[in-house]
């Protein structure tokens, strides 16, 4: 009987994590979780699909996306 109950608790966990409709973080200085995700998809795909890069693809997502916000914050900044 536990393990029928981790097991629903383990995909009820999983469940919230990949919702859309869980609230995302919002900032101008960084990108949303979303984004992150969406770009960590696109780079395990381009990587050919191979399992086990998980969390080195959602790494460079949010390097790449946070490099991108810097270079949009920066443009702000110097035409104030």
């Amino acid at each position: 009987m536990k393990s029928q109950n981790l097991k629903t608790k383990n995909q009820n966990t999983s469940s919230i994590i990949f919702r859309s409709e869980v609230a995302e973080e919002k900032g101008q200085n960084g990108p949303t979780l979303a984004e992150i995700r969406h770009r960590a998809f696109e780079i395990h795909i381009q990587r050919g699909g191979i399992h086990g890069c998980d969390l080195d693809d959602w790494r460079q997502a949010e390097r790449e996306l946070q490099e991108k916000y810097n270079k949009i914050n920066d443009g702000r900044q110097k035409k104030k």
